[in-house]
């Protein structure tokens, strides 16, 4: 019993500091560009995987163009990604996607 308890607890303080990790916070709905916010963090998880791609010397991976916004942001960072040496570090490859993708968006970030 009293092992149950004590990894419940510790579930609870490690799903705490876990998210203290977390960069990004949640957005708020009621932030007009909430959803392009919200979009553009997944991309970010887009670019870090095209940035580990373009590292083991993988091919690019695109996804199909639908007339969407999003595939066609998505398709235009990893392009972008594989194309730039300057972008040397998982780090720098998720500033990059997130930051392309609020420009090509046109969102206004939430003050943090």
């Amino acid at each position: 019993m009293k092992k149950l308890l004590i990894a419940t607890i510790g579930a609870l303080f490690l799903q705490a500091a876990w998210g203290q990790g977390a960069k990004s916070g949640k957005v708020d709905d009621s932030v007009p560009d909430a959803e392009k916010i919200r979009f553009c963090e997944r991309v970010r998880d887009q670019a870090q995987q095209a940035f580990y791609n373009r590292e083991r010397g993988n091919p690019m991976k695109l996804y199909a163009e639908d007339g969407s916004n999003g595939t066609r942001v998505t398709n235009v960072v990893i392009r972008r990604i594989y194309q730039e040496p300057q972008i040397s570090s998982v780090r720098k490859a998720e500033e990059f996607g997130r930051a392309t993708c609020h420009e090509l968006m046109g969102t206004k970030l939430p003050p943090e």
